[in-house]
């Protein structure tokens, strides 16, 4: 009765092909697989050895040459690229001896997988807990798949990506690398080799954000790296924990620990959204309002102009937008002093200034109204942030309608139990300033302040980095 070795010759160079597997291969009678693998083996084949090709994706009909030859007598050896265990031909065997109820002795022999040849080229990659996806669909539903992609991005595992692309096979990696950046930062080293330990070989080192799916194909394996991962002098690695305080102190550099707890909190938040897939104006500034509430409610109730976090900004990075104006000193108090500074911009709040109330006290007003009718004289094309009082909401519309003020933007974001959701439908008229709005009862001043600040570092939303002048 002949035998079955199942034998993993390796990513392509003789160099790295085991001495196991290549005395298998000259002892054989018979040799199996798919004929492009049979040019890294054939100088090492004993003459009348027979080598029997079936063709790509017939894996099944190689399976079952194998055990007709092996049927017959003969040392038949089955060969596979990288490790035959891994995506490779060694299951297959396996279960199809259970069912031809066959007594063929099976020999499964290691080899060394691509990610590994990979690693080694990349640096050192894989130091820390390691998980292998496919993205071929052929054998698995892609909403498998994709269940996958999430947990493993979610769980911080090193990850190294099988099958990548084919010609008919092109959206996978895409959505791949957007469900990652939805759980890691946008900095993570992403490493990928194409025909590793081949003639043709490219090693090319990024980010997960600046990734280019179109820049691969069937025969590169991708590796990504965890939270922990960095690049140093051209290499990857993936510190295992032997020098993790130097490490890490390396690796964030100038980064405050608070910048980096918020990070991984905003990626906490984006798994837990019921619709994270929603554009990059609203999505920042809907981050940094549920992190400052911890509301997921806040996906329902905050409501924004087209774009208006973008044009805010806009109006931020070219310098016209140099004031803003709160209705409390606490909205002033929670705006980053470190993002004013570093952008020149002024906070105003009138609320304890003698004139406010002295107004109020005249007029028969709200000090809150008195506030915004002082500002719209001093500071009337500011951005004006509502935290507290829907009386002041409701001036800022009066003034604007009066044509006394025409504010960069509005947040709105007064909270209580009267005429609240009426001031808030009020600003939602004065449809040609930019406004975010907290709809209902719900707000406050830090929320107000919250937003105000994703204005402000907006320009951090592509690479989901919250927290710089935290």
């Amino acid at each position: 009765m002949g035998k079955i070795i199942v034998a993993g010759i390796g990513p392509g160079g003789k160099e790295d092909i085991t001495p196991a597997v290549l005395e298998a291969v000259r002892e054989a009678d018979a040799l199996v697989g798919y004929k492009y693998y049979f040019q890294f083996v054939e100088r090492f084949l004993q003459d009348g050895c027979e080598c029997i090709d079936t063709g790509m994706k017939k894996e099944r009909e190689r399976a079952e040459q194998a055990f007709l030859l092996a049927e017959q007598g003969k040392t038949v050896v089955v060969i596979s690229s990288g490790d035959a265990g891994i995506y490779g031909m060694t299951p297959l065997i396996y279960e199809m001896r259970a069912e031809r109820k066959s007594d063929i002795e099976i020999v499964s022999l290691p080899g060394i997988s691509a990610f590994q040849k990979a690693a080694s080229l990349l640096g050192a990659p894989i130091g820390h807990d390691l998980c292998l996806i496919s993205l071929s669909d052929l054998m698995t539903p892609w909403e498998v798949i994709e269940r996958r992609i999430k947990a493993v991005a979610m769980g911080d595992f090193v990850t190294a990506i099988y099958n990548p692309k084919s010609h008919g096979r092109y959206w996978q990696l895409y959505r791949l690398q957007e469900l990652f950046l939805q759980e890691r930062s946008a900095d993570t080293p992403v490493g990928y080799v194409r025909q590793a330990g081949r003639e043709e070989q490219e090693v090319k080192m990024t980010t997960l954000a600046e990734f280019d799916p179109e820049d691969v194909d069937m025969f590169t394996v991708i590796l990504i790296g965890n939270s922990q991962s960095y690049v140093s002098e051209g290499k990857m690695i993936t510190p295992r924990g032997y020098y993790g305080e130097k490490v890490k102190a390396e690796k964030v550099k100038s980064e405050k620990v608070g910048q980096d707890i918020m990070n991984e909190s905003f990626r906490t938040i984006l798994s837990e959204m019921q619709n994270p897939d929603v554009p990059k104006w609203r999505l920042w500034p809907l981050l940094h309002a549920i992190h400052t509430t911890v509301d997921f409610g806040m996906e329902q109730c905050l409501w924004m102009d087209d774009r208006a976090t973008e044009i805010l900004y806009g109006k931020v990075a070219s310098g016209s937008l140099r004031h803003i104006v709160t209705d409390v000193t606490m909205a002033a108090s929670g705006i980053r002093k470190g993002a004013l500074e570093r952008l020149g911009i002024q906070v105003h709040c009138y609320i304890n200034d003698a004139r406010s109330s002295q107004m109020a006290a005249e007029k028969g007003i709200t000090r809150s109204q008195a506030c915004m009718q002082l500002a719209a004289e001093e500071y009337p094309d500011a951005l004006y942030v509502v935290g507290n009082a829907p009386t002041a909401l409701f001036e800022i519309c009066d003034l604007v309608r009066k044509g006394k003020m025409h504010p960069a933007g509005i947040i709105g974001a007064p909270v209580g139990f009267v005429h609240v959701c009426e001031s808030k439908h009020a600003a939602k008229t004065l449809r040609q300033i930019p406004k975010i709005i907290v709809e209902g009862r719900k707000g406050g001043s830090n929320l107000a302040a919250t937003l105000c600040n994703a204005i402000l570092t907006y320009d951090d939303a592509e690479q989901l980095k919250p927290g710089r002048d935290v």
